[in-house]
């Protein structure tokens, strides 16, 4: 890509400059096609950075304001939106979540708590009768069938990520207790009030600055198809019940659709500012969202272990805290093991180190192949820290 090409614009403090040199990295040496990173520190913008293009073709620069699908990204919001009401006191998170959705008790799930739905311990990563990607889009199809559906292993005990079905899990559990659904709550309490560019779902006046995904043919290799074969039915059913793809994530019914663990739709800028609720514990643009105890809770860890369904992306164990991930000895978001975050499909990623006040987001719309710690997404955290 020529330097024209990759030509990035935005802010970035003197301090940061290794995130600024990461980021034009990812342009020249690990295939970006557009793409922006922020970072605050205290809850200032100390890097604001986009470049590059937001469509495969070429014709249009990747701007301040373009919005562009974050897939899993969207479940630290939507964590977000759980623990404000739980800070109120009008949601316990040790409780059945039949108590506020007597139908979820159906097949077995009468104990299923709260906190197994955040924590990815519920046993539901994906339903069991086939479900496709229209009727995921049918918010009250899709919630029947998890009511009505039985856990792959007993609640509780381990994680098993739930790509899919998480949104829809702990979105209902705040829409019987709110009247909301997620993205509604979300707007009211938080990015309305805090002014920041993300909404579940996009809306059509919003198309004409949307960046379109790229996503390269998957070519599966013998030892790849071997290992898939070998996937315990409920990281199948995760993973493929339904299938999604970025030529699915940019039709009408997708955009229109409430599908909270993977279709919101933002700006780095507003990724940021979201995990920066976290990192700031509770506090963000000088407006508190949640009390320091809630925003503590959110990285409470449920227990370390191979995840039944991203397990063999891991060299090790990985441990799922109430709606995010914990950085840990991975270093996923970072050397401190207690920040925590999250990825979305394809490379895009929200941090937050309250620790250190760092909050991140970085959005990009060529999709790589990993479900988590992209080679960009790894160069540009590696960055933030060196410069601290």
């Amino acid at each position: 890509m020529s330097e024209d090409q990759a030509q990035v614009r935005g802010h970035c403090d003197a301090r940061f400059t290794a995130v600024r040199r990461a980021f034009e990295e990812n342009f020249r040496e690990r295939g970006e096609l557009g793409a922006a990173v922020a970072v605050t520190v205290g809850g200032a913008t100390v890097v604001d950075l986009w470049g590059g293009w937001a469509d495969a073709a070429h014709t249009r620069p990747w701007e301040q304001d373009t919005l562009v699908n974050v897939w899993s990204t969207t479940k630290g919001p939507v964590a977000l939106c759980a623990h404000i009401l739980a800070d109120r006191g009008l949601l316990d998170l040790d409780a059945p979540v039949a108590a506020y959705w007597p139908e979820f008790a159906a097949a077995g799930k009468e104990k299923v708590l709260v906190r197994h739905l955040l924590s990815h311990r519920a046993g539901l990563a994906g339903l069991r009768e086939p479900h496709s990607l229209e009727q995921l889009c049918d918010w009250e199809l899709t919630t029947q069938r998890l009511a009505a559906t039985q856990p792959w292993w007993e609640p509780g005990t381990t994680s098993g990520y739930h790509a899919l079905t998480y949104g829809h899990l702990v979105g209902e559990v705040v829409r019987r207790v709110s009247g909301l659904l997620p993205g509604d709550f979300l707007e009211r309490e938080v990015t309305g009030p805090l002014g920041i560019d993300f909404r579940i779902g996009l809306p059509e006046k919003d198309y004409g600055r949307a960046a379109e995904l790229v996503q390269p043919p998957i070519t599966a290799s013998s030892e790849q198809a071997a290992v898939f074969a070998q996937l315990a039915p409920a990281a199948i059913a995760a993973l493929t019940n339904p299938a999604v793809s970025a030529a699915g994530a940019l039709t009408p019914g997708w955009r229109a659709a409430e599908i909270p663990a993977a279709n919101g739709h933002g700006t780095a800028r507003a990724v940021a500012g979201l995990y920066g609720v976290f990192a700031g514990r509770g506090s963000y643009g000088g407006k508190r969202i949640l009390s320091p105890e809630a925003a503590e809770r959110v990285r409470e860890g449920q227990g370390s272990c191979r995840d039944l369904v991203i397990g063999a992306g891991f060299e090790g164990e990985t441990e799922a805290g109430l709606g995010l991930w914990l950085s840990g000895s991975d270093g996923s978001y970072g050397p401190n093991p207690r920040a925590f975050g999250h990825d979305g499909f394809g490379g895009s990623c929200g941090l937050a180190d309250p620790e250190a006040d760092v909050s991140l987001g970085y959005v990009m719309n060529r999709m790589g192949p990993h479900i988590a710690n992209d080679p960009r997404k790894t160069a540009l955290v590696d960055a933030v820290y060196s410069a601290l």
